[in-house]
């Protein structure tokens, strides 16, 4: 048996996450997840099914009386969710991320385009309910494309170990 914690690891097809991304370590980026254009009208209906009465995530008038442009802002839960995509496509599943911590750094408009990434800072092997399971910490970001970082953090997600019964 090996010594490395993430020997057996399979994603949520079953197939080997080293031979789907290649081994986890430190350093390893995880695979992009992309927004290619932020739709206005989804900001409009999640400000409706938030109850969020911000004109700024629907009101193009109220923004430019603000000085604040004329391209809506998302809502920060909207811009959680890309990351969270990110990392459900890289744990095999939303069930697996077992924590996310972000910062809000910037504004998503209306039209940009963003890239959900992250990298690999720790594996870790745990018994948790009879199962074996790799955490995987990482660093995550959501970057406006060609642009600046809007949302930095950190975040764990839980991958089925070998014999877990999850494979």
């Amino acid at each position: 048996m090996s010594d490395r914690a993430d020997e057996g690891v399979t994603g949520a097809d079953g197939a080997a996450v080293a031979d789907r991304i290649g081994p986890l370590s430190p350093g390893m980026r995880l695979p992009d997840w992309h927004v290619a254009k932020v739709d206005g009208e989804k900001m409009k209906t999640t400000a409706a099914l938030l109850r969020d009465p911000t004109p700024i995530h629907w009101d193009t008038a109220a923004l430019r009386e603000l000085g604040m442009g004329d391209r809506a802002i998302n809502q920060g839960p909207l811009n959680m969710a890309y990351v969270m995509n990110m990392l459900a496509g890289f744990a095999g599943g939303y069930e697996r991320v077992r924590r996310l911590r972000v910062r809000f750094r910037g504004n998503v408009r209306e039209g940009d385009s963003l890239r959900a990434g992250g990298v690999v800072t720790g594996v870790r092997r745990q018994r948790a309910d009879d199962r074996d399971e790799i955490l995987c910490d990482c660093d995550v970001e959501l970057s406006v494309v060609d642009g600046d970082a809007v949302l930095t953090g950190t975040a764990t997600v839980a991958l089925p170990g070998k014999g877990s019964g999850d494979e």
